[in-house]
């Protein structure tokens, strides 16, 4: 008997008195057991690789000519491209010699040249950049130069033979939708912003647009309390890969004292007029101004008095509102120019038509806003004119009424007058806009951070 079949009849030989599956199991080991063993036995053995026979192959290779290499570089005109941005106390001879540029002319063309000389007024980290020759001579300079508060231009010089010429073209920038979330820890929303928690701070104009969203129910200056938090939707502006401005706020959600509230910008996208709403569509902001005007004291309310000019006894249909000759008139609310000129006693007068039957008249300006005219759109805090004294007036002050349906009602005495109510379309496409502003909240909320909502 050989020893496998020793090995297999004693084992199953000691399996007869045991259980079916225990006899299955024992089976099925013996056979992998046997299958190993007989691998072993078949399998080869691999040679030693110090004993394997070894080749040595020797070719020469022909090297590459280095003095046509060089005599090919020295052919061709080098370019060089170099960017900086601009220091402080910068002048354009250090910010060329930083560039490279070794150009007397060039120079010569930047200080003369109106266009090209707004390069001379980049403000300190902006970014310019300059292509060269190997020679330092000036190819093209390149840099952003604002225009607006919200308008950029790439200003560029290029040379043309031994002349230069100057051309600008508007920036395109890339917009970005931002979301940050903040907990005050110190009672200071402004420390609580410059936080770094999540690799940015948030920009003082969007902390500034906060406290004008929630300031309607929120003290800024006494209501605070650590835990508090809010969450911020807003846009940013870049010009390959830099931050050039930031924009608007286009949602925001502020957590005080255990109330949630909430805010989305919604903007018609005929009209262009837009506004905050809440996330039912409720116009958050206050249809008009309480005052369109910084004034020092109301000289004449509405009332019956007698005229300062003719000395006569009639009904004042306005409220006067005595400043200082000069002093900007905003808009009180959203509307369209009706009338902008002369008319009798009123001196300067500008007629605003606002929605429904709604609309404001402005009296005794000294002069109009550039460019108003007759038609025109107008947003609410929009600068119309400036505080004067022409027209039936004995001194410089605002003479503002306020008209339903053509007749002067006391403006005073509306109160919580809110904003034109969206239309059943409107609020449709709002209620999306909601919805995904929504979701970004939640995304921003620590889990389980359940509260009241406003």
């Amino acid at each position: 008997m050989n020893p496998i079949q020793k090995i297999t009849g004693k084992l199953w030989f000691g399996l007869v008195n045991t259980s079916r599956k225990t006899r299955i199991v024992a089976g099925g080991a013996t056979a992998l057991a046997l299958a190993a063993f007989g691998a072993t036995a078949v399998a080869p053995i691999s040679q030693d690789p110090a004993d394997m026979p070894t080749k040595s192959v020797a070719e020469d290779l022909q090297l590459p000519n280095l003095s046509d290499q060089i005599a090919a570089l020295q052919q061709n005109e080098q370019q060089f491209i170099h960017e900086e941005r601009i220091r402080a106390g910068d002048s354009l001879g250090s910010v060329f010699t930083r560039l490279g540029i070794e150009d007397q002319q060039a120079q010569a063309f930047v200080r003369k040249d109106k266009l090209a000389r707004s390069i001379l007024s980049l403000k300190t980290g902006k970014r310019i950049q300059a292509e060269t020759d190997e020679n330092g001579l000036l190819l093209t300079l390149r840099a952003t130069i604002a225009v607006g508060k919200d308008s950029f231009n790439t200003v560029t010089i290029t040379r043309k033979g031994e002349q230069f010429v100057s051309t600008k073209a508007p920036v395109e920038l890339e917009r970005r939708v931002e979301m940050r979330s903040r907990e005050i820890t110190n009672g200071s929303l402004y420390s609580a912003a410059d936080a770094n928690v999540d690799g940015g701070q948030i920009p003082d104009q969007v902390v500034n647009q906060i406290v004008e969203m929630f300031s309607t129910n929120i003290d800024f200056r006494g209501d605070l309390k650590k835990g508090d938090r809010f969450n911020v939707v807003y846009e940013n502006f870049y010009q390959d890969g830099e931050l050039v401005r930031t924009g608007r706020v286009l949602a925001g959600e502020f957590i005080n004292r255990g109330v949630a509230y909430q805010s989305v910008w919604y903007e018609d996208p005929v009209s262009h007029q837009g506004g905050y709403y809440s996330l039912d569509g409720k116009a958050l902001k206050k249809a008009f101004l309480k005052s369109p005007v910084a004034f020092t004291r109301i000289s004449s309310g509405f009332s019956m008095r007698t005229h300062p000019v003719f000395n006569v006894w009639k009904a004042h249909k306005g409220i006067d509102m005595a400043a200082p000759m000069g002093t900007p008139i905003r808009a009180s609310g959203d509307g369209t120019v009706d009338f902008a000129g002369t008319s009798n006693g009123y001196g300067n007068l500008v007629v605003l038509k606002h929605w429904s039957n709604y609309s404001t008249a402005y009296g005794h300006m000294s002069r109009f806003a550039s460019g108003l005219r007759r038609g025109q759109q107008i947003h609410q805090g929009d600068i119309i004119g400036y505080v004067g004294a022409t027209g039936w007036a004995t001194g410089p002050h605002l003479h503002y009424e306020f008209r339903i349906g053509g007749q002067a009602v006391d403006p005073m005495g509306l109160k919580n007058l809110q904003q034109q109510p969206l239309t059943t379309g409107e609020l449709s496409r709002f209620k999306m806009a909601a919805a995904d502003m929504s979701h970004r909240f939640s995304l921003l909320t620590p889990a389980g951070n359940t509260m009241a909502a406003r």
